[in-house]
């Protein structure tokens, strides 16, 4: 036989076992896409890095690596020596610039809008009978008995009490009217600078106790009592684990039996019998290629779409990092 007729049979022959193994994989992947599948990932481990917000030096931590905190949880405190005068301090003045605000709004007292009546009325008074005197030494001036010296006092003593009279009465029209506008102003932009100054002062107090954000558990304690805090240097790395969340991948071809809000079960190696319900809460719309930490029945090379898992895991079966296996029904 010659060289060529065996090439020619050899590629037959390649050919054949070529459309076999397409066909034995197209009929596998054709019942692998009719019923329950499993997919594969991990349970996600989600940190938080907890610092103070405030420069100063720590007076109490309550919890240690490894402890279970939950939400709102007291985790540690700061020393509050220096800033809790000044915040009373801050209060004080405010209260007393509210004082004030409310007596420029008040306005003029009856007490003192009568007063200023009476003083007005006196000094009218005073003014009418100094005109009285001038008028009379006036008409006799031509008599012996009224000089011109006394003409000229009379005059200046009426004048004087004429212009007292009118300054009462200014005054009188200024109490009656009130502070002004922009006086009242004036006290209330103050107002409103103390009380922002006091409200800072309350935050840099309540920054000084730290709460956990979320319930989660301690990883790492970083820093000790008497060690000087600061926004830049954590003093807890927490790891979150309400709610938890499985990050797992799924192929193409399974891509559209995984729908948001579907519901699936999660096992893990430790508890294969004791599975977890799941919630499908997210699928990702760009393709990627499978992470190399994880293993799926498909090739690395081939493209998957990441799917996060809610679980409800009221028995903490399910650790942090865990490999787990989700059951899609």
């Amino acid at each position: 036989m010659s060289k060529a007729k065996i090439i020619v049979r050899i590629a037959i022959v390649g050919i054949a076992c070529a459309g076999i193994a397409y066909a034995l994989m197209h009929g596998a992947r054709k019942t692998d896409e009719s019923g329950p599948f499993d997919i594969y990932g991990n349970v996600e481990l989600r940190q938080i890095s907890l610092p103070f917000n405030n420069t100063e030096r720590i007076a109490e931590i309550y919890v240690d690596a490894g402890d279970m905190v939950t939400k709102g949880q007291v985790l540690a405190r700061l020393e509050t020596g220096r800033i809790e005068p000044l915040l009373r301090q801050a209060e004080a003045q405010t209260d007393a610039q509210k004082q004030i605000v409310a007596r420029l709004k008040a306005g003029s007292r009856p007490e003192e809008i009568a007063l200023a009546k009476a003083n007005l009325e006196s000094a009218e008074v005073s003014a009418s009978d100094a005109k009285k005197r001038f008028d009379r030494l006036k008409s006799l001036g031509g008599t012996s008995g009224v000089s011109r010296q006394d003409l000229d006092t009379s005059e200046a003593a009426y004048l004087e009490a004429s212009a007292k009279a009118e300054s009462v009465r200014k005054n009188y029209e200024l109490v009656l009217a009130g502070p002004r506008k922009e006086d009242i102003a004036e006290a209330v932009a103050r107002l409103a600078s103390m009380e922002a100054n006091a409200a800072l002062l309350q935050k840099q107090l309540d920054d000084a106790v730290l709460t956990s954000p979320a319930d989660a558990v301690v990883r790492t304690r970083v820093m000790e009592p008497g060690e000087m805090a600061s926004p830049q240097k954590s003093v807890f790395t927490l790891a979150v684990t309400t709610p938890k969340w499985v990050r797992t991948y799924v192929g193409e071809t399974r891509l559209g039996r995984v729908k948001p809000g579907m519901k699936v079960d999660v096992t893990c190696d430790s508890f294969p019998d004791k599975p977890v319900e799941g919630t499908v809460g997210f699928v990702a719309s760009v393709a990627e290629f499978t992470p190399k930490t994880l293993q799926t029945e498909e090739l690395r090379t081939s493209l998957v779409y990441e799917v996060r898992v809610i679980v409800n895991d009221p028995g903490d079966i399910l650790r942090l990092g865990m490999p787990v296996t989700v059951h899609i029904k």
